[in-house]
């Protein structure tokens, strides 16, 4: 791996949205694995209840991702993300 300058105000938001991103996945495999559960959970009882918090949670979730991959811009591991938003704000930089 390369050193990079964290100075460098493109490497600073290119690891900022990387670390967005990444946050997000974990978010929605958390999602995945506690509803589940909870659905597993419902099924062995009478009525179903786990519909209510997937509906809930899966409103922040969705809005979390509007926020990570709508309002900052568009899987893998952490450096593979910094890396992609490295190239992004590169190009743009090189535009101005």
């Amino acid at each position: 791996m390369k050193h990079r300058d964290i100075a460098d105000p493109v490497e600073r938001l290119a690891r900022r949205r990387a670390g967005a991103k990444l946050g997000w996945y974990i978010h929605a495999s958390v999602y995945i694995a506690v509803n589940a559960l909870l659905a597993l959970l419902s099924a062995m009882g009478d009525r179903s209840w786990a519909v209510f918090p997937a509906l809930g949670w899966g409103l922040g979730l969705a809005i979390h991702g509007v926020v990570v991959f709508l309002v900052t811009g568009g899987g893998g591991l952490h450096e593979r993300l910094v890396e992609r938003e490295r190239q992004v704000l590169a190009a743009r930089k090189d535009a101005w």
